[in-house]
């Protein structure tokens, strides 16, 4: 899974800030007194599954470290609309300037962590495991994988050092599925399994003629996926892409295919409505 340590969400958090304060807050500075304190509580308007709560803190403390943050949930929790997920407390000032990207960060995790429990939850009772893809925000990657992994299901590959997934451009370019296959086999280390694409039976067919350790059914047919699971029969993984849903993913699921990738999970996100509300 991927984590998040201190290193990296305070840089996350100092790039946003460094974009969003400029040279300062100049409608704090001019309306709220400098020895102004406050207290505020950020509290979700939706349900949802939370994530990005460690990040916000790290927002706050690199806006200013005596701003006390109090989270009062974790990151993968599920909340109820009006549910108190942190308490801020110090100079009214410094609350205001993190406000904007503490919330952001927050409701793009947390509408990806949401989306993905959701997709998990459809699936729920069948062997298929709900992977994310590499259609993420440039930059942004780790934090939204972190996030789907807090909605309860996994990550594919990071990037493209970090797994064979040969796909139809790569077999158009090197002569088909089985060339493909067995050019990857020959050169990859013993430690990498080969994934191809395919897109019917018959490439699925070279594929394991080939010596493929998995293969990614793209674009399939409901009745093709139950045909090439029957024809695999646990030799290989069988992983399905391309058009996934939430009215499709859980049809797909009770075709029995091993893994259900889908672009869904971080590329079409609707943010979880979170606010930030001074109390006192």
């Amino acid at each position: 899974m991927i984590g998040l340590d201190r290193a990296y969400m305070v840089s996350v958090a100092r790039m946003a800030l460094d974009e969003d304060l400029g040279s300062g807050d100049i409608t704090s500075l001019l309306t709220i007194p400098e020895n102004s304190v406050s207290k505020a509580r950020i509290i979700s308007k939706a349900e949802g599954v939370i994530a990005g709560v460690d990040l916000a803190a790290a927002v706050f403390s690199e806006v200013d470290p005596s701003v006390s943050f109090r989270k009062t949930v974790a990151d993968g929790d599920k909340v109820a609309v009006g549910s108190v997920v942190a308490e801020i407390s110090g100079s009214t000032r410094s609350i205001l300037a993190g406000e904007r990207v503490a919330l952001n960060y927050m409701q793009r995790m947390s509408g990806t962590a949401t989306m993905a429990n959701k997709y998990v939850e459809l699936v729920s009772g069948t062997n298929a495991r709900i992977v994310d893809t590499r259609k993420t925000t440039p930059g942004l990657r780790r934090l939204e994988k972190y996030a789907v992994c807090m909605g309860g299901a996994s990550n594919h590959r990071f990037g493209l050092s970090d797994g064979i997934l040969i796909k139809d451009n790569h077999i158009a370019a090197s002569g088909g599925v089985g060339k493909a296959v067995k050019a990857a086999k020959a050169g990859a280390p013993h430690t990498l399994k080969v994934e191809v694409e395919v897109s019917n039976l018959d490439q699925l067919k070279e594929a394991l003629e080939a010596g493929a350790d998995a293969a990614l059914l793209d674009n399939m047919d409901l009745e093709t996926m139950r045909k090439s699971v029957d024809f695999i029969a646990g030799r290989i993984v069988l992983e399905a892409s391309g058009n996934i849903n939430e009215s499709t993913v859980a049809q797909v699921a009770e075709t029995g295919v091993d893994i259900i990738s889908s672009g869904a999970l971080t590329h079409s996100v609707m943010a979880l409505d979170l606010s930030l509300k001074i109390i006192e």
